[in-house]
């Protein structure tokens, strides 16, 4: 039998207690967003965590798990989750809704997820008088039928909910319309901009793909890229004209499932601020060096992820502090000028010295808003141990 994550009655965790801490300044509607990434082990990898999925890093060949994040309305994050490699997304989000509301305390939240978490089932759990949970959650244009063949051949006039504006710091451009099928709530989105750009992509690989097929089409089956837009003909391949037109149908667009009454307009900008989240897996993998994993005991794995989650809540803390004061530095300096703040031991005539380095960059901003004092240039190792 596999092991499986913390079970919802288990003692909360730090991150959980500080969630509960800071309950007081959410509102009725408690919001949070939640995704999963995959986390590929060198070796052999978990004893039970380990195993051979879907890998979003592109490493068939390893073992992985799976690490689901949640973090509410104002980006903080509230707790993480790890389960083997070879469970699919869709089977996430439920466990993951139950510990908020048994571990955490909540009673009523609105969950914003990414287009893997749907499924007629899920939705149907997340509806159930047991948890009565409001959602907005992405929907596969192509693989659902109902949104593929009902909710975007509806016809309905889009309402702007962002003009284009003058500046690249600018939401992007923003359309969105609201679909009814048999009672359930849709919300269709279209960014021109994106939609242009999908159309151009797509012509560009298509003029490509003429050309090729001009100098012979037996290169062509190992392109994905090309593939989609083929078909047989005979012994032959030919563009297919009416996968051409129907791949229009998606440029610029993504479709919501919620059973929410927001307005349309909040309902996209809500899950437009999954970018957090997203956010919060590159930071995990890269700048905290999670990945690759070398433990090969469940319990040391989920260890090492959660000093990883820990240290995003310490990430979060002081980008507040820092923001508070007027700075808006860039992640990555921050950690270099702290890296190459140090202090060096040196022994000159029978004396022991601390030599500090100089303050780099933003190391003297970061250090004054967490109250760090820097310590002096040079120091007798005797007046540090007397103090």
């Amino acid at each position: 039998m596999q092991k499986r994550g913390p079970t919802p009655t288990e003692t909360p965790t730090e991150p959980e207690r500080l969630f509960a801490r800071r309950r007081d300044l959410f509102s009725n509607l408690e919001l949070v967003f939640f995704d999963t990434t995959s986390i590929y082990f060198e070796g052999q990898g978990g004893e039970s965590l380990g195993q051979r999925g879907h890998s979003k890093d592109h490493r068939p060949d390893c073992r992985q798990m799976v690490v689901g994040a949640v973090l509410d309305g104002e980006g903080q994050p509230v707790c993480c989750e790890l389960w083997p490699g070879n469970v699919t997304e869709v089977r996430t989000l439920i466990p993951v809704v139950d510990r908020l509301r048994t571990r955490c305390a909540i009673g009523r939240v609105c969950i914003v997820a990414d287009r893997g978490m749907i499924s007629r089932e899920t939705i149907e759990e997340l509806k159930s008088e047991t948890r009565d949970w409001q959602y907005i959650l992405g929907a596969r244009m192509r693989r659902q039928r109902e949104v593929s063949q009902e909710v975007l051949s509806r016809a309905g006039r889009y309402r702007e909910g962002h003009p284009k504006g003058t500046s690249r710091k600018d939401p992007a451009p923003l359309k969105v319309k609201e679909v009814q099928v048999e009672g359930r709530r849709y919300v269709v989105c279209l960014n021109q901009d994106q939609a242009k750009k999908d159309a151009a992509d797509r012509q560009a690989i298509v003029a490509a793909l003429r050309e090729q097929l001009k100098r012979g089409d037996k290169s062509l089956v190992g392109n994905k890229g090309y593939r989609k837009y083929l078909k047989t003909q005979g012994p032959h391949f030919v563009i297919d004209e009416q996968r051409l037109e129907a791949e229009a149908r998606f440029d610029g667009k993504w479709v919501l499932r919620t059973n929410t009454d927001l307005d349309v307009e909040e309902v996209a900008l809500k899950y437009k601020q999954l970018w957090m989240v997203e956010q919060v897996f590159r930071s995990t993998r890269s700048l905290l060096d999670t990945r690759p994993i070398f433990h090969k005991r469940d319990e040391t794995i989920r260890g090492h992820v959660f000093c990883s989650f820990l240290a995003l809540i310490l990430r979060k803390a002081l980008q507040e502090r820092l923001q508070a004061q007027g700075h808006d530095f860039e992640w990555a300096h921050v950690v270099a000028d702290l890296d190459a703040l140090q202090q060096i031991h040196v022994q000159h005539q029978d004396k022991s010295f601390l030599l500090r380095t100089e303050t780099q960059g933003t190391c003297g901003k970061v250090l004054q808003a967490v109250g760090v004092a820097v310590p002096v240039t040079v120091q007798r190792i005797e007046e540090v141990l007397s103090a």
